[in-house]
């Protein structure tokens, strides 16, 4: 009983709905579908609502601007994750914080050498984790590689290779580091190397785009072209306020390390 009268209730709204619907021109329920009447049928729920958004933004005058597309991630479950593609797209954000956070530093800290990666025989570790890091003043870095001695002179390229402007000095198991003053040009190739980062970031989130457009496609046979219009929109207007997002990160890091 309590089902049937779940069913009943939203009748009214759904019969003006249709009726809206066939007075736009818009995709009904196929003839017979429960859905006209119980809004059981996922399919035809979501075809309506999509066909009404799409309507709207086919109705903006040229140059006007258009509605943003936001479909519920609920509606296209079956077709691709949405929240998902989200999630990747942020975590390429959260990798170039990651990346300026690490590398594109105008002073030079202890902290500023844990992430760089040594290359050994028995693979890749974080120089940290060979090494014991101090500094023994502002001008000058310590690295104690009295743990894993065999991995001195490998420590050393690593650190010299890092892009860092560094040139360690070995000492038997002990690796001096020098912090060169911080000069302009030194400035000026960190914020070479952050718009590097961004670019490279912006390729790893065209391939997150990619894929998710791909994935919607596999269903161009399935559902409405709308749909897949929409979908693809949506997906486009999430990478673009990513890219936005990155531009933002780039031009504070290039003021900070410009000064």
């Amino acid at each position: 009983m309590a089902l049937a009268l779940r069913c009943l209730r939203p009748l009214p709204s759904l019969l003006l709905r249709s009726s809206f619907a066939m007075a736009r021109g818009l995709p009904q329920a196929p003839q017979g579908c429960p859905a006209l009447l119980l809004e059981g049928c996922r399919q035809c729920a979501q075809q309506m609502l999509l066909s009404r958004q799409l309507a709207t933004k086919k109705a903006k005058g040229k140059g006007q601007s258009q509605a943003k597309v936001n479909i519920s991630a609920a509606l296209v479950e079956d077709i691709i994750n949405l929240e998902e593609t989200s999630e990747n797209m942020q975590a390429v954000i959260e990798a170039l914080k990651e990346d300026f956070s690490r590398n594109l530093n105008v002073r030079t800290s202890p902290g500023a050498l844990d992430h760089i990666t040594v290359m050994t025989k028995d693979g890749k570790f974080p120089l940290n984790q060979l090494g014991q890091i101090s500094q023994k003043s502002p001008q000058l870095m310590i690295v104690n590689m009295t743990n894993f001695p065999e991995s001195t002179a490998a420590a050393a390229k690593a650190i010299r290779e890092s892009g860092m402007n560094l040139n360690p000095e070995v000492d038997g198991t002990v690796i001096r580091v020098p912090v060169p003053k911080v000069t302009r040009e030194h400035r000026e190739s960190l914020a070479k190397l952050a718009k590097q980062f961004t670019n490279k970031s912006k390729e790893a989130l065209r391939k997150v785009r990619s894929k998710s457009i791909t994935q919607v496609k596999k269903f161009k046979n399935k559902v409405s072209e709308d749909t897949i219009w929409l979908l693809e929109k949506q997906i486009q207007q999430m990478a673009d306020e990513a890219a936005a997002e990155m531009d933002k990160l780039l031009a504070a890091k290039t003021k900070e390390l410009l000064g």
